[in-house]
């Protein structure tokens, strides 16, 4: 349950003019790093908040009981703030992102609508396009793997070995026909392609061919 002041509220179901967003944003290496959509800087949780730093609310959703909902937030990348070579070297990755709805009239009136983590920050045309996760997306975190024949490698990240340059804009299928005909990168297939299928449930022993236990390729 958000701790919301009454006079804050009262403000917020007026539609006052002075209402305005802040985010406070900790790495994980300890840097604190505070944003506002207002005109003039502000001090949020002990954070100087810096305005014109082009930070907007994108699109968000949130559900009821353990959904983990989901933010998105933009802005540009200049040398005092977020740039371009931190993001590249993963500084944000898994940042903690708090969103604060703030009365820049009155900054002690303040209150935090929503706290997450960053999961993912990509570069457009000079800006970013950060995505937030909810705190309960730790919950659907896979643990482990599942045994099957496609690939459950993202392309592009560490386990599946490409590089941007080596996937140039191409989509991958899963499949190990493509992975290792189009992108040359079968050593690093993670799928089981020889896995059976619920045919081999129902097969006949073959009366000839091949029997010596390799590959059903």
């Amino acid at each position: 349950m958000r701790d919301i002041p009454n006079e804050l509220a009262d403000r917020i179901e007026s539609g006052a003019a002075t209402l305005c967003h802040a985010w406070v944003l900790r790495r994980g290496d300890g840097v604190v790093m505070g944003f506002t959509d207002h005109d003039r800087d502000l001090m949020v949780e002990g954070v100087v908040c810096r305005a014109g730093s082009g930070w907007t609310a994108g699109a968000g959703e949130g559900e009821a009981g353990l959904a983990a909902g989901g933010l998105s937030a933009s802005g540009g990348l200049d040398d005092e703030a977020i740039t371009e070579a931190d993001v590249a070297a993963g500084l944000y990755d898994g940042a903690r992102v708090a969103l604060w709805r703030v009365d820049w009239a009155r900054p002690e009136l303040a209150a935090r609508l929503w706290a997450g983590t960053l999961a993912r920050i990509r570069r457009e045309n000079g800006a970013f396009v950060a995505d937030l996760d909810g705190p309960m997306a730790a919950l659907e975190r896979v643990v482990g793997r599942t045994y099957g024949r496609s690939c459950d490698a993202v392309l592009g990240d560490g386990r599946c070995g490409l590089s941007a340059a080596a996937i140039g804009g191409r989509s991958c299928d899963k499949r190990l026909a493509t992975c290792a005909g189009v992108f040359g990168n079968g050593i690093n297939f993670q799928g089981f392609p020889d896995i059976p299928g619920d045919d081999f449930l129902t097969a006949r022993p073959a009366g000839g061919g091949r029997h010596d236990g390799g590959s059903r390729r």
